[in-house]
């Protein structure tokens, strides 16, 4: 007869932020990309919620993050380019969790202090209120990180390639703060990384496999143009970004070990997500802060690291933007979202309705059929675009933007995916565009924003 296992006592679940810089939402293989192996995203995917239409509303790094962490659009909070600093006194997602007797961590890349230099230090009164904070400004040597925080203000060399020596760093720290047993404070802890941010160089660690693929084997997006100068960039930039991700890969596979090694992987959500794309020679751009999917549409799935206890598995094609993260994540340990967090909490996708944490979600009821894009100011880089511009992608799966005073862009996602059919001077789509117009001037007219919008309406 087989014993009845003992299972833990019932106690508020913990949460875990994981994500990497500049990794867009194509490039995982459960996505369909054929250049890449990630095993353990893909787990994650199978074991839990899948968010395949989230996207990075505002697709630069200090934009991003801003909202992220305060649950406010970009022009809402302060932080509307790279460099920006979060204004200190906004209370953040981890003030809140704080308040609700969390233990709070943050490790890795924090870029919320309003400068790109790796020797900028970031005081304490301006790490969002985490309780434990070990990390840096910004950093693009991969194979030379520091970082410093609570364990020492003065900057430490990482041993080895920043994914995997940020990853231990932060396993210590979970395994020193649950070394209590089941008297332990629960957690919300973020795990930020700068790969597979450029420079694409690919990590050489012995540790994990990977399959290094040669750039002369790299299958192309059909938007990458069949220019050689694109293609022979892109080949040898994708070949370094790959193989940066199949090591974010085998690190998470890492860390939900441990999780299960310490005993709490059944009462912890893992949340995946990016901060936003990289164009890599698609449209013939490069980087991010571009309309395009491969800029804007980032991984986003939620799991239960132990399994499906009380976790809904599959996925939806809720449209989640960045200032959702914060109150999904709230919403999954049933804290109430705060007013000045005017994102929309989608934990009621993820969480079972008849488990106790549930407590009235609302679940699909008031969700917004649509998501806000932006890039608040112009932009100058080499291969990007150098204007401003403001979007919106509906969950029907059209995509309209436009630029100061000119309609720009206007694709039906589900019959073209690779955005190659512009549809936004065609008057056989004006009634659509008219549509689209009027959902994105009331974005910016509910949001506060200010953007000159052209006059689309045709002469009679």
């Amino acid at each position: 007869m087989l014993k009845k296992l003992a299972l833990r006592p019932q106690r508020k679940p913990n949460v875990i932020w994981i994500f990497g810089d500049q990794h867009r939402a194509q490039a995982l293989s459960h996505r369909g990309d054929p250049n890449v192996f990630t095993p353990n995203i893909d787990n994650l995917a199978r074991e839990g919620m899948r968010f395949d239409s989230a996207v990075s509303g505002a697709p630069w790094c200090c934009p991003f993050r801003g909202a992220l962490l305060t649950g406010m659009y970009p022009h809402q909070n302060g932080v509307t380019e790279t460099p920006s600093a979060l204004d200190p006194a906004l209370p953040t997602v981890a003030t809140i969790f704080n308040e609700a007797g969390y233990h709070t961590t943050y490790v890795g890349k924090w870029h919320l202090d309003g400068s790109n230099s790796r020797e900028h230090y970031v005081p304490p009164d301006h790490r969002g209120g985490f309780q434990y904070w070990m990390g840096y400004e910004n950093n693009n040597n991969q194979n030379e990180s520091y970082v410093y925080g609570s364990e020492s203000e003065t900057p430490l060399r990482l041993e080895g390639y920043e994914t995997d020596s940020l990853r231990k760093l932060f396993i210590q720290h979970l395994e020193a703060h649950v070394s209590e047993g089941d008297d332990y404070q629960p957690f919300f802890a973020v795990l930020s990384v700068q790969p597979p941010h450029d420079p694409y160089i690919a990590p050489s660690n012995p540790d994990y496999p990977t399959s290094r693929r040669h750039p002369e084997q790299i299958i192309f997006r059909p938007n990458v143009p069949e220019v050689t100068w694109i293609q022979e960039k892109a080949r040898f930039d994708l070949a370094g970004y790959y193989a940066m991700i199949e090591n974010l890969d085998y690190n998470i596979g890492e860390l939900r070990a441990a999780l299960k090694q310490m005993k709490i992987d059944r009462e912890t959500y893992l949340v995946f997500f990016s901060d936003h794309g990289d164009m890599l020679g698609s449209h013939a751009q490069w980087g991010k802060s571009a309309p395009w999917e491969e800029s804007i549409r980032i991984p986003f799935i939620i799991s239960k690291v132990g399994g499906r206890d009380n976790m809904q598995v599959g996925k939806t094609d809720a449209v989640l933007n960045h200032v959702d993260i914060a109150p999904t994540t709230l919403g999954l340990c049933g804290i109430q979202v705060p007013q000045q967090m005017v994102g929309h909490d989608y934990s009621g996708h993820c969480i079972r309705s008849d488990a106790p944490e549930y407590k009235g979600i609302t679940g699909q009821a008031g969700e917004p059929e649509s998501a806000y894009l932006q890039q608040i100011p112009r932009k100058m880089h080499a291969h990007s675009v150098n204007k401003a511009w403001r979007g919106i992608i509906t969950r029907d799966g059209w995509k309209y933007v436009c630029t100061p005073a000119n309609d720009w862009l206007l694709f039906n996602m589900i019959e073209d995916p690779f955005e190659q059919a512009n549809f936004v001077h065609d008057v056989s789509y004006q009634s659509k565009k008219e549509e689209c117009h009027k959902l994105l001037k009331s974005w910016i007219e509910k949001t506060g924003d200010s953007f000159h919008l052209p006059e689309i309406r045709l002469e009679p």
